[in-house]
């Protein structure tokens, strides 16, 4: 069977003129294009590598904090990056993000190797990061927060010696990611105003308006009450849809109710990489994080 590279429109082919008992190769065929017209996306994100990792080694005046690591973070997907206190996680996210240069090991986007480009520069390339404290003007309104992010997007960072009215036909983009991001209501607020939880959706937006091919969120969910973790979880859920974000996390029950992808460091290294399922039963993933290898996973919470 063939599938050729143009739309078919499904809407013309009659069912009734055809016996599809009779002829089920035909009929497989035509479920098939109905799929790929209601789906395109799915055939282009499907295991599509967007970023990966080539033996990544970063030391510091000999101790070695990332030792090794490759890993493949596929298109469309949540990918986790877990691990104890101490295993390098936030290092290697660093070395991913920019912020550090590893000593030896390749980083490659799309195809292409920014392994000496800037944090600048990979960010003009899709690659947006949030922090681990919540990084956002708090004696601006909410609105203004969202609308300078995207100014950066649109190129006008240095119009600041035009008056306000110039940037009013920002506010319906920056509308429609508040409400994306369940701020729509705290618009005029100003953001020292807002819960710690919202403040991180606030983040998120901000880091939305850049339109990010891949969000690296660090630790989202750190620091809050039962409630917000609960409604940024869901949130980083749905901006997830037609996005790749990779995330370090603590919080197991936010990894297993959202990742697709799992890598787990200890000591520098990757001991497992896989669905929550595969590694939550790992004997060196429950040593790590339990201290032994016959405990459960499930819930655990290290800060």
């Amino acid at each position: 069977m063939q599938l050729h590279a143009h739309r078919i429109d499904s809407t013309r082919i009659y069912p009734e003129e055809r016996d599809f008992t009779a002829d089920k190769p035909l009929r497989l065929e035509v479920l098939m294009v109905c799929w790929i017209n209601k789906f395109p996306e799915r055939l282009t994100m499907h295991h599509e590598t967007l970023l990966e990792t080539h033996n990544l080694i970063k030391e510091f005046k000999g101790f070695v904090a990332v030792n090794d690591v490759s890993l493949k973070v596929q298109k469309g997907h949540i990918h986790a990056l877990i691990g104890p206190n101490g295993a390098g996680k936030t290092t290697c996210f660093n070395l991913l993000t920019k912020f550090l240069t590893p000593n030896s090991g390749r980083i490659v986007f799309k195809g292409l190797d920014i392994t000496k480009d800037s944090a600048a520069q990979i960010a003009l390339k899709g690659v947006i990061r949030s922090f681990q404290i919540s990084a956002i003007f708090p004696n601006l309104s909410v609105l203004e927060n969202v609308r300078i992010a995207l100014q950066r997007s649109a190129g006008m960072s240095y119009h600041f010696w035009k008056p306000e009215s110039s940037l009013h036909h920002l506010h319906a983009k920056a509308f429609d990611l508040l409400e994306q991001v369940d701020l729509l209501e705290f618009a005029h607020k100003l953001g020292a105003e807002l819960p710690y939880g919202r403040k991180r959706a606030l983040e998120i937006a901000t880091t939305l308006a850049m339109d990010p091919e891949l969000m690296l969120l660090d630790e989202p969910t750190q620091g809050m009450g039962l409630e917000d973790v609960a409604r940024v979880t869901a949130l980083i859920k749905k901006v997830s849809e037609n996005r790749t974000i990779l995330m370090v996390e603590h919080n197991m029950k936010v990894v297993s109710s959202i990742a697709d992808c799992i890598s787990v460091l200890q000591r520098g290294q990757i001991i497992a990489e896989g669905s929550y399922e595969v590694v939550s039963k790992n004997p060196q993933v429950l040593d790590a994080y339990m201290g032994r290898s016959d405990a459960s996973l499930e819930g655990a919470h290290h800060a």
